[in-house]
């Protein structure tokens, strides 16, 4: 039996969109641990994670130790693994981070996800053993993730790459800003070397005092003091002044507010949040893969 969650076509959701979106679901189960994997998704993967946490156990188990009891938290902004007494938060999974999703077909109490740890950014394979509720748990799992999905898509998630589109083309006015500015210079310069040379080449005679109002190339000569005086002119008659473009220079297209994730069209945005969104843009593209499938291969694996 091999599901995907987005065709569940033969199954129903286990729960209301409204429990998972404006409170969590609970369940109980015991905790055999999270172990590293190389692959987001795969049957093999989680098997292998399985059979190893399972034989790390019953190791733990002969020295006197006891499986850890958890309460898992779960809801559209990810599953929470607490300890059952205190509430205390031992890992904190989103779900646009949770790739693979997988539950014991045969003794229905076996089951595992594997998630992108958020500080290490290696794969992680989480396995409980939950009380005949397996299958259910990982249903709600799937649920909760087609939900935070459709949530990311309305409230602005969509528009991600068009941002990303606007971010781009705004570095670009930048740079061509500095470029036109740069040749703008380059420009005054040459304007100057010219003037120089024309004053060094010139009869002593001719220095003085016809009307200097253009040169031999039918341009005002440059002064400093004046910005429309290294414009050349055009029949003698001049151009338009040239706006400024300070005030572009000192904000953005969009002006200087700071950028709203949920709001499209708001100035320029910060790199922790964009960072956020692809992280969460990417996660979701991945999608959750829900997987039924058998964990107990050898005598070893038939009990924790």
């Amino acid at each position: 039996m091999n599901r995907a969650f987005s065709r569940k076509k033969d199954k129903t959701w286990m729960h209301t969109p409204e429990a998972l979106s404006k409170h969590y679901i609970p369940y109980n189960a015991k905790f055999l641990g999270s172990t590293e994997v190389e692959q987001p998704k795969g049957t093999e993967v989680v098997r292998d994670a399985v059979r190893k946490l399972k034989f790390a156990r019953h190791i733990k188990k002969s020295e006197g130790q006891k499986i850890p009891k958890v309460e898992l938290q779960i809801s559209i902004y990810g599953v929470k693994i607490l300890e059952p007494k205190t509430k205390e938060i031992q890992h904190n999974c989103q779900l646009h981070r949770i790739s693979f999703c997988a539950d014991d077909k045969t003794d229905k109490r076996i089951f595992t996800f594997i998630c992108k740890d958020s500080e290490s950014n290696k794969h992680l394979c989480y396995v409980f053993d939950s009380e005949k509720c397996a299958e259910e748990i990982t249903l709600t799992i799937g649920q909760a993730f087609d939900l935070a999905y459709r949530k990311f898509l309305e409230s602005g998630g969509k528009d991600v790459e068009t941002r990303k589109q606007i971010a781009g083309l705004q570095k670009r006015i930048q740079d061509l800003e500095t470029e036109n500015m740069e040749l703008k210079n380059k420009v005054q310069d040459l304007e100057n070397q010219l003037r120089i040379t024309q004053v060094s080449t010139s009869p002593a005679s001719s220095v003085t005092p016809k009307s200097p109002s253009t040169d031999i190339f039918d341009m005002i000569p440059f002064s400093p003091i004046s910005h429309q005086s290294s414009i050349p002119t055009r029949n003698g008659t001049q151009p338009p002044p040239v706006p400024s473009r300070s005030a572009e220079i000192k904000r953005d297209l969009f002006g200087a507010e700071p950028f709203d994730p949920f709001n499209c069209g708001a100035g320029d945005f910060p790199p922790d949040i964009q960072s956020k969104l692809d992280e969460m843009q990417e996660g979701f593209k991945m999608g959750l893969t829900l997987e039924g499938t058998v964990f107990c291969l050898d005598p070893l694996d038939s009990r924790c």
